[in-house]
């Protein structure tokens, strides 16, 4: 793991002693438990229909957010070209 990110979780009590227990009888670490148990979770989370809908959705709206982007960029490109062209001196003149 290259990129690693630090993530704080609160627990309360009983969870945590039961988290720290297993951990010391499996012979296993409290963050190798947690990170296990997360990945299954999103695993999970991400076959839900529902989920895939909303991406569907996300995946949408962020192309229509680009397009805007490009359109806006494009426009102020073109305008910059166009008023720096119009400052310049054309052949010949002076």
């Amino acid at each position: 793991m290259s990129d690693v990110k630090t993530l704080a979780v609160r627990l309360d009590a009983a969870l945590h002693a039961r988290l720290t227990l297993l951990a010391k009888l499996s012979g296993t670490s409290a963050t190798e438990i947690i990170r296990t148990g997360l990945e299954a979770q999103l695993d999970a989370i991400a076959t839900l229909p529902e989920i895939a809908a909303r991406a569907a959705d996300l995946q949408a709206e962020l192309a229509r957010e680009a397009d805007a982007q490009q359109a806006a960029l494009a426009a102020l490109v073109g305008s910059s070209k166009a008023s720096s062209a119009a400052k310049r001196p054309t052949p010949g003149s002076k």
